[in-house]
C-alpha cells in the first residue's frame, strides 16, 4: 500500500492538469460584448436543441416558423445554458479537488499530518473532542480557501473574468505565470510569504478555542504556500479562463475539501497514520512531475495568443516538438537519468514509477508521427489547427478535390486564414457574402461554421468528425463552406468598421464582425455553431453545435441537403 500511494498521487496530478484542460470542452461561456468573443459549445448529441433560432428567421417551403421557434424556444435555451454552466463548474470543482489531493502530498504539507493529528489527540480530553476539533479545523481550511476564491471574483468581477478567458494580453500573462510556477517547482526559487506575516499567524494559532483552530488552519495555508501557491495559482488561472462567475470560489472549494479530508480522516482514525508512507525523496519527485505538466499547460495559453494575433510562433509541429521534449524529459526524470537540486539519489526504480514512466514514454512515441501530419485525434483539441502544419505527408493522399464550381468566386477576403485556418482537405470561404455568391453559382447550400482559433471543440470536430470519409465527402461535394472566426484580432479596414445595431459596440476586428453577426442573426454566442442556409441566406434547418457522433452529424448535414433540394 505504501508503495502504491506515490503512483496514485502522480495519477492525481496528471488527471488534474488534463481534466482542467478537458473541461474547456464542456463549457458554453457568455463573454461580454466589449470583446465580442465567444467560447465553444458543449459536446452533446442534442446540441441542436441548445441553440435558439429567432422566430423572425426565414425558412424554405413556407415552413411554419412558429413550430421551429417552439422547438428551440427561449426556455430550453435558458435550461441548456444553466446545464452548461453547471457542467463547467463541476469541471472546475473536480480540477480543484484533484489539485487539493496533489497539494496534500507536497513536501510542505505531507510531513505536517502526523504533527497536526497528534496535537488533536493529545490536547483533547476525549476522542470525541479530538474529532470535533479536527472537523472544525477542516471547516476552517475550507472557509479560508473559499474566501480566497470569492475575493478573486469580488475584486475582478464576473465580467472581468469573462474578458480574461480570451484576452490576448492576459493569456500571455497566464503563460508567463505558469512558467514561473513550474520554475518554482523545479527548484529555481521558493515562493514564500513575508516571515513577519507567517510568524504572526503562527503565534495566534497557540490560542485556544475556535480562534486557535482558525489560526492553525491559516498557519497551514501560509506555511505551505511555497508548495500550494503554484497549484492554487494554476487553478485560479484555469477558473478565470472559463469565465464563470463562481469559478474561483468553486475551484477553491474543491481544493480545500481535498486538503481538509485527510487531516480530519486521520484525526478520526489515528491508527491509519501507521499506513502512511514515510516522507522522502518521492515527495520532491511529485513536485518535479507537476512542474513538467504546468510547463506543458502553459504552452496552450501561448498558443491561444499566437493564433489570435497571427504571430506564427507555435505552428502545430513546433507545439508538438515542445510537448515531445517536455514529456520526454519527464520520462527521463522518472527513470533517474535527470536529477534536480533537491532530489535524493535514485538507487532503483519502483514498480509504480516504472509503470508511470512507461506511460509517459508511450505518449511521447504517440506524438512523434504528428510531426509529419498524423491527426493525433486523442489530443487534437489541444493542438493548433492542422492547417498550421508546414510539412504534412498526408496532404493530397486519398483526398477528394472540392468541386471547382464553388471556387470560381474569387476569395479576396482574409487570406491569412487560407494558410492557417483551413481544415486539412477542405476549401472554405472566410467571408459570408463571398460564400453566398459561390453557393448561387454552384447551386448548393452553405454550411456556416462559426469557429475560433481558441475553440477546443472546433479542433476536435475537425479532427474527429470532419475527417470521417462519409462526412468529408458530404462537406466537399454538397456544400459551400464558410468558416467565420469569431475571436480573430485582425483589424478591419477603416471603411469596413461599423457600430453594431445589436450591441451598440464599435466593430473593429474580423472577430468582432463575425461574433456580432452570429449574435445578431442567430442569437447564439457559442462555438462551434453550424448553420445551413440556402443561396439567399435563409436558414433551412435548426442550427447545431458540436456533435461527435459521426452518424448523427452526417444525418444533420443530409437533412440540410434534403431541405435545400425540397425548396427548389
Amino acid at each position: 500500500m505504501k508503495r502504491l500511494i506515490p503512483f496514485f498521487t502522480v495519477l492525481y496530478i496528471v488527471s488534474s492538469v488534463f481534466l482542467s484542460a478537458n473541461s474547456l470542452q464542456a463549457q458554453d461561456t457568455l463573454i461580454p460584448f466589449d470583446d465580442v468573443e465567444f467560447s465553444e459549445a458543449p459536446a452533446d448529441e442534442t446540441s441542436e436543441e441548445m441553440v435558439e433560432v429567432p422566430s423572425d428567421l426565414q425558412f424554405e417551403d413556407g415552413e411554419d416558423t412558429t413550430s421551429v421557434a417552439d422547438q428551440t424556444s427561449e426556455e430550453p435555451q435558458k435550461i441548456a445554458a444553466q446545464t452548461d454552466e453547471k457542467q463547467s463548474l463541476w469541471g472546475i470543482f473536480i480540477a480543484g479537488l484533484l489539485g487539493g489531493f496533489a497539494a496534500f502530498i507536497m513536501p510542505c504539507i505531507f510531513p505536517m499530518v502526523p504533527l497536526t493529528v497528534s496535537f488533536f489527540t493529545k490536547q483533547s480530553k476525549s476522542r470525541g473532542a479530538a474529532i470535533s476539533q479536527a472537523l472544525l479545523y477542516g471547516i476552517f481550511i475550507i472557509a479560508i480557501y473559499v474566501a480566497l476564491g470569492m475575493l478573486i471574483t469580488i475584486t475582478f468581477g464576473s465580467d472581468a473574468l469573462n474578458a480574461l478567458s480570451t484576452n490576448g494580453i492576459f493569456n500571455f500573462f497566464f503563460f508567463l505565470l505558469l512558467v514561473f510556477f513550474s520554475a518554482s517547482f523545479f527548484g529555481a526559487f521558493e515562493l514564500t510569504l513575508p516571515s513577519s506575516f507567517v510568524n504572526k499567524i503562527d503565534a495566534k494559532s497557540d490560542q485556544g478555542g475556535f480562534i486557535g483552530l482558525f489560526f492553525m488552519a491559516a498557519s497551514l495555508a501560509v506555511v505551505s504556500f511555497s508548495c500550494t501557491g503554484p497549484i492554487i495559482g494554476t487553478l485560479l488561472v484555469e477558473a478565470a479562463s472559463k469565465g464563470e462567475r463562481l469559478g474561483p470560489a468553486v475551484g477553491m472549494l474543491g481544493f480545500a475539501i481535498a486538503l481538509a479530508i485527510p487531516f480530519v480522516l486521520f484525526a478520526v482514525f489515528p491508527s491509519m497514520l501507521k499506513s502512511m508512507p514515510k516522507s522522502g525523496g518521492w515527495l520532491n519527485s511529485v513536485k518535479i512531475v507537476l512542474a513538467f505538466l504546468e510547463l506543458a499547460l502553459a504552452l496552450k495559453f501561448l498558443s491561444n495568443v499566437d493564433l489570435a494575433y497571427h504571430w506564427n510562433w507555435l505552428d502545430r509541429e513546433v507545439f508538438l516538438s515542445l510537448w515531445i521534449a517536455i514529456f520526454g524529459l519527464m520520462g527521463l526524470y522518472l527513470i533517474g537519468k535527470i536529477r534536480f537540486s533537491h532530489d535524493s539519489p535514485l538507487d532503483h526504480l519502483s514498480v509504480p514509477r516504472t509503470l508511470f514512466a512507461t506511460v509517459v514514454f508511450a505518449f511521447v512515441v504517440y506524438m512523434i508521427p504528428g510531426l509529419w501530419g498524423a491527426p493525433l485525434k486523442s489530443i487534437s483539441a489541444f493542438l493548433p489547427p492542422s492547417a498550421t502544419q508546414d510539412f504534412d505527408l498526408s496532404t493530397g493522399v486519398g483526398q477528394i478535390t472540392p468541386s471547382g464550381s464553388a471556387n470560381s468566386v474569387k476569395k479576396k477576403y482574409y487570406e491569412i486564414f487560407h494558410e492557417r485556418g483551413t481544415p486539412k482537405g477542405f476549401d472554405p470561404y472566410y467571408d459570408y457574402e463571398e460564400a453566398l455568391a459561390a453557393a448561387k453559382e454552384a447551386n448548393k447550400p452553405v454550411l456556416i461554421d462559426f469557429t475560433g482559433w481558441n475553440c477546443v471543440n472546433c479542433r476536435k470536430m475537425e479532427a474527429n468528425v470532419w475527417t470521417d470519409p462519409k462526412v468529408a465527402q458530404i462537406l466537399r461535394e454538397e456544400f459551400v463552406m464558410a468558416e467565420l472566426f469569431v475571436d480573430d484580432r485582425t483589424e478591419l479596414p477603416k471603411g469596413e468598421q461599423y457600430k453594431s445595431t445589436y450591441s451598440g459596440k464599435q466593430i473593429k476586428t474580423i472577430g468582432n464582425k463575425w461574433s456580432d453577426f452570429q449574435a445578431d442573426r442567430f442569437n447564439s454566442n457559442s462555438q462551434p455553431l453550424y448553420v445551413i442556409v440556402d443561396t439567399e441566406g435563409k436558414v433551412l434547418i435548426p442550427p447545431s453545435g458540436a456533435n461527435y457522433d459521426i452518424g448523427s452529424y452526417a444525418a444533420y448535414l443530409q437533412s440540410g441537403i434534403d431541405a435545400f433540394k425540397a425548396g427548389k
